[in-house]
């Protein structure tokens, strides 16, 4: 079965979606490309060989002139919902970047289309189908070293060389939760198999942040069993980079799981799960769940599966809608200074 699909959004990260991950999911014929910028149509055409006439300026546009089965979605998050609820009500399944809306009202209305169309609204939460995401989740399913207590997520990179305003990223809003945490909250729901009900965030700026705002936080998640995450995530931080899905310790009643994994794209991970028993003093390498595809290759993959079995898949929009509301709360707590609800 080939799934025909418009992809609309071709800044930097639709390019790359359009010279990697396409090619590793050959059930999928991109069709049209769309965007409201004419320079990035131009870009396209030039970088990716995509011709002319298969470049259109609107998603209406598209879906008048190509049969198409799904909608691809790498704009803006201020794009997301909204396109995702044109491509749905036209008929259309949607895989979206995250976040998949820009709150929790938008989230609500595109899963409530989704649900009246009968269309699959799907999130592409890539960090999800990695090796080691895998296999540390289904380590605490099985209770492999017994009930589990506290997890500490710590994640650090060096994102502050350019010129303060000179470079987007400065200027993102919520830099931090919205653009890279959104990431590892998702993952803690995954990992832990829990919601979270209560946040506080505690931001932690250096004065050599060139960020605009949140560069640097405390993050302190209580799932719904009482289960406490302490998150802490920079852009700014000097110290040893950890991988893309931070450093991960799972305290247990009979030890501690460790895990890490995607050290650079989805292509080339450093995937580990090291297991150490409580009183040994090394640990022991797991073994690894086997995926034939990796990152947004999975999510792209999981909408083939989708789309052919008609069931809901593991990121729809209702089942990320936790992971969106733990984002909210987040940056609620870090502009109020309190514990927020999730």
């Amino acid at each position: 079965m080939t799934i025909r699909l418009i992809h609309v959004g071709l800044g930097g990260f639709g390019q790359d979606w359009e010279r990697r991950r396409f090619p590793q999911v050959p059930e999928v014929e991109r069709v049209a490309c769309v965007d409201p910028e004419p320079a990035m149509l131009a870009r396209a055409q030039e970088r990716l060989k995509v011709p002319a006439e298969d470049c259109f300026g609107s998603l209406a546009e598209a879906i008048e002139a190509r049969e198409a089965d799904a909608v691809l979605i790498t704009t803006p998050v201020d794009g997301h919902a909204p396109l995702a609820i044109e491509a749905m009500r036209a008929g259309k399944h949607v895989i979206t970047e995250k976040p998949f809306a820009a709150s929790l009202d938008d989230a609500r209305e595109a899963i409530a289309v989704s649900e009246e169309t009968g269309r699959i609204l799907l999130v592409s939460q890539n960090y999800r189908f990695q090796p080691a995401a895998r296999t540390a989740a289904k380590l605490v399913a099985e209770q492999a070293l017994g009930r589990l207590g506290a997890v500490r997520v710590d994640f650090r990179k060096w994102a502050n060389d350019k010129e303060p305003g000179t470079h987007k990223h400065y200027r993102l809003h919520h830099p931090l939760l919205f653009d890279m945490a959104i990431h590892h909250f998702d993952l803690m729901r995954f990992i832990l198999g829990r919601e979270a009900k209560s946040v506080f965030t505690q931001v932690t700026d250096p004065p050599w942040s060139r960020f605009v705002e949140e560069a640097a936080a405390t993050v302190t998640v209580t799932f719904d069993d009482d289960t406490v995450v302490s998150y802490r995530g920079s852009w700014v931080s000097p110290g040893e980079p950890t991988t893309w899905s931070g450093d991960w310790h799972l305290e247990c009643e009979q030890g501690e799981i460790f895990w890490t994994g995607r050290s650079g794209d989805d292509d080339a991970p450093h995937e580990v799960v090291r297991l150490r028993q409580r009183g040994a003093e090394t640990a022991e390498d797991a073994e690894l769940i086997k995926l034939d595809r990796l990152g947004r290759a999975g999510s792209l993959t999981a909408l083939v599966e989708a789309i052919e079995s008609g069931e809901e898949p593991e990121t729809s929009g209702r089942r990320n809608l936790g992971t969106l509301a733990l984002m909210e709360a987040a940056a609620r707590s870090a502009v109020s200074g309190q514990v927020e609800q999730v």
